[in-house]
């Protein structure tokens, strides 16, 4: 058995692990490399691998650096099945194919550049019909239910309590005589979701893949979270200037909108305008309706008690063009979540060019932004960015709130670590920037002298 890992590996994007066993070759994640444009149209146009050669891949959630890069594995030959929760295939239809409508524009307005260079054209990785031809590959179960997906080999899915069907990976393997266990964590919850079940412990591990996005830094602590966004909101209404939320449109959008809504209920906060300006984000709540297995026993009991838990009077969901750009004219206090997180595409761009200089403005993030993304750029402080080749002056208040976070930091990846059985013989830490997965490394292995902790590169092979 061997493992090879094409991504995730000392970076947090375009997870992709290849498992050869018992003459089968399966693919953990099959996600978007995020970055530089230049860099990540190479390493998303060109497996390292045949994708003809893979029997069949396994996803652990929907997010697209571990989808994106699916329907592009399938049209370069991939014929095998994709293995997923039902919440991950749903949310999968709507994100594959934003994905495919993001590629289109950009790939449009870089090609209008490159037609005055005399440059050929460029083509984007996927279109929507092709996004829509991967879904037909997905064979979709539930938690704790075990499926033979190759020979020797079992999959079972357990809950990460990251976002809506997010999964740890168990695969259960027998090869040559011998048994083992590997378990790929996908990303791991904090635990204490608004809206998601907390990770479930898996026991008898031989072997882990764990995430190690935020492997070196503590999260305010979630209970935390309404009282500093009580306290933003009601400052930024005072300003009398719009608040901009870049929110990831899956999970933490209707994170952000369930705790407004207790917020407006508890009388924390006046029922302010507040706009979800997000075809993705507005589809992908109408998918959370449909998958209550998914919720906590809080969220589980509110919405059977006949109540939206992704609705409130001054919340309005938006998915035309024509009522976004009337957002610009509103005057006065509001609030506008809006996608990508990272600040890379979507609306928020636009709200960002028309707003950021404004000084009444307050620019919210709640999740994170990796390397070199605007959005990382903005809440680094930089003075002035670039945004449609237009730089501009950065005047509106910065604002974090990293208790969103549906990464586990340091203490929580510790405690996961420890409800993990087994003798987990070999650990690998992936899904982590250098300055993260390296001092987690550090202390598991002062934590536990008996594990061989690990953090790969990419292209790099472990043979079990």
């Amino acid at each position: 058995m061997k493992i090879t890992f094409h991504g995730a590996a000392r970076t947090t994007t375009g997870s992709k692990h290849l498992l050869e066993v018992n003459g089968s070759k399966i693919l953990l994640d099959c996600g978007l490399f995020q970055g530089r444009r230049q860099q990540s149209i190479q390493i998303n146009e060109h497996f390292p691998f045949d994708p003809a050669s893979i029997d069949v891949a396994v996803l652990s959630h929907a997010h697209i650096d571990h989808s994106g890069n699916l329907p592009r594995l399938c049209k370069l030959g991939f014929r095998g099945n994709i293995i997923s929760t039902f919440a991950t295939r749903d949310l999968c239809q709507l994100m594959l194919a934003d994905s495919a409508k993001v590629q289109a524009a950009d790939i449009a307005f870089l090609n209008k550049k490159r037609e005055r260079q005399n440059l050929p054209e460029l083509v984007p990785l996927y279109n929507a019909r092709e996004a829509e031809q991967c879904l037909r590959q997905f064979v979709t179960v539930n938690y704790r239910r075990p499926m033979p997906i190759a020979p020797g080999i079992t999959v079972t899915f357990y809950d990460a309590g990251h976002i809506l069907g997010s999964a740890q990976v168990v695969l259960d393997i027998e090869e040559g005589g011998r048994r083992s266990r590997l378990l790929f964590s996908g990303d791991v919850g904090r635990g204490h979701n608004d809206l998601l079940r907390n990770p479930e412990p898996v026991d008898g591990v031989d072997y882990m893949l764990m995430e190690s996005t935020y492997g070196a830094r503590e999260h305010d602590l979630p209970e935390a979270a309404s009282d500093k966004l009580c306290s933003i909101v009601r400052t930024a209404i005072e300003r009398g200037g719009k608040i901009l939320i870049p929110s990831f449109a899956v999970e933490r959008t209707q994170q952000v909108i369930y705790r407004l809504h207790h917020l407006i209920k508890d009388g924390c906060i006046p029922p302010i305008p507040t706009y979800v300006d997000s075809p993705l984000a507005v589809n992908a709540t109408e998918v959370f309706r449909l998958h209550p297995e998914c919720f906590n026993d809080e969220v589980y009991e509110f919405l059977f008690q006949r109540a939206d838990p992704f609705g409130f009077e001054s919340l309005n969901y938006i998915r035309d063009t024509a009522r976004s750009m009337d957002l610009n004219t509103v005057t006065g206090p509001c609030i506008i979540i809006s996608a990508s997180g990272m600040c890379e595409a979507g609306r928020i761009v636009h709200h960002l060019r028309n707003n950021i200089s404004d000084s009444r403005t307050t620019i919210l993030f709640v999740g994170y932004c990796a390397q070199n993304t605007l959005g990382a750029r903005i809440r680094a402080g930089d003075k002035t960015v670039n945004i449609f080749g237009e730089s501009l002056r950065v005047n509106a208040r910065i604002e974090a709130i990293d208790s969103f976070s549906g990464h586990a930091d340091h203490s929580e990846l510790l405690d996961y670590y420890r409800a993990t059985g087994g003798s987990k013989k070999k650990v690998w830490l992936v899904h982590g920037e250098p300055d993260q997965s390296d001092p987690l490394r550090h202390e598991l292995r002062t934590l536990f002298p008996g594990t061989d902790f690990i953090v790969p590169t990419a292209g790099e092979t472990a043979e079990i």
